[in-house]
């Protein structure tokens, strides 16, 4: 059954059957914003960035992937590339950008996984039409099984900003749990988002 994260929601990573997520992905859907002209509606490509930073026990810096570094140097995390656009056409509930994350294939240092947005080009969160993640077991072509959805657009907390704080895998007792955050950020790009992560939210 999908579970409809709500802000601030924990959730295991336990599957119908019983069974442990290992392979999932975090996939991000965004639309293009419309509009209107003189000559009908205009649109106008939204670049979103979806990025991933590790962290150690001691919220230190692990490694980054994000559009300049699309893998991870342990193999695990890898990204499907930078979406310069956003859904042209309305939303066609496909992702624009996957992360893949093999949890067994972690550096065994690694206990937090943290994800975020940051908008390229500093488009105001509040104009973006749609803008969601979904975690699932399969890869970035085949969804096997959705396990939870997160609404990250629509809400007025994200007006005024360009950057947020999706959520966050974290090793508890040697379990991976998920965190859906859901907050926006003051940074300006992923470096900064990084370390606002880093100082707040590890």
């Amino acid at each position: 059954m999908v579970i409809n994260l709500q802000k601030g929601q924990k959730i295991n990573l336990e599957k119908s059957n019983g069974s442990k997520l290992q392979q999932v992905c975090v996939g991000i859907n965004w639309g293009a914003i419309q509009k209107k002209g003189l000559f009908g509606t205009k649109k106008e490509a939204v670049d979103l960035d979806g990025s991933c930073a590790l962290f150690n026990e001691n919220k230190q810096v692990v490694d980054v992937v994000y559009f300049r570094n699309l893998r991870s140097r342990d193999r695990a995390v890898v990204h499907s590339g930078d979406d310069l656009t956003g859904d042209l056409n309305g939303d066609d509930g496909l992702d624009n950008e996957v992360i893949s994350v093999d949890l067994s294939r972690l550096d065994p240092s690694v206990t937090s996984v943290a994800f975020f947005l940051n908008s390229f080009q500093g488009h105001d969160f509040a104009i973006v039409p749609f803008a969601s993640i979904r975690i699932y077991e399969g890869s970035p072509s085949k969804v096997n099984e959705v396990f939870a959805t997160y609404n990250i657009a629509g809400e007025t907390q994200f007006a005024g900003h360009v950057s947020m704080v999706m959520g966050t895998f974290y090793k508890r007792n040697g379990e991976w749990k998920f965190n859906a955050i859901g907050e926006p950020t003051k940074d300006r790009d992923v470096e900064q988002t990084v370390k606002t992560i880093q100082g707040s939210y590890i």
